[in-house]
């Protein structure tokens, strides 16, 4: 079964920082491209960060970038977001997505809400 499971989110003060970790099965992670997508409510999908699947070449949003690095650890089916500088407007339901085929895949994500 191809499962991607999100865990570290959290609530936390303006300015501070979490990791996102998406633990990854059921398919060949190592040969995957990987993203982090965000929600809020009454929104549409944000993308925030994408990362080929050797870890070598990574993309972000405008909206993120110099605050969030994505990485990815193979040996470990393990795909991670660090969150630094952490604002209000990053307040959202975090998950991790896969094209697996035709098909695409995401997780149950993970709420980070940023308050103070």
């Amino acid at each position: 079964e191809v499962q991607l499971v999100e865990s570290g989110g959290g609530m936390v003060q303006p300015g501070g920082s979490l990791r996102l970790s998406c633990a990854a099965s059921g398919f060949a992670f190592s040969t995957a491209a990987m993203r982090w997508v965000r929600q809020t409510p009454g929104k549409g999908p944000e993308w925030v960060s994408e990362i080929n699947y050797i870890g070598e070449s990574t993309y972000y949003a405008d909206s993120v970038k110099g605050r969030f690095t994505i990485s990815r650890d193979n040996a470990k089916n393990t795909l991670y977001l660090q969150m630094n500088s952490l604002k209000p407007e990053d307040t959202a339901l975090y998950y991790c997505a896969t094209l697996v085929g035709r098909n695409s895949i995401r997780g149950q994500g993970t709420q980070v809400t940023v308050s103070s």
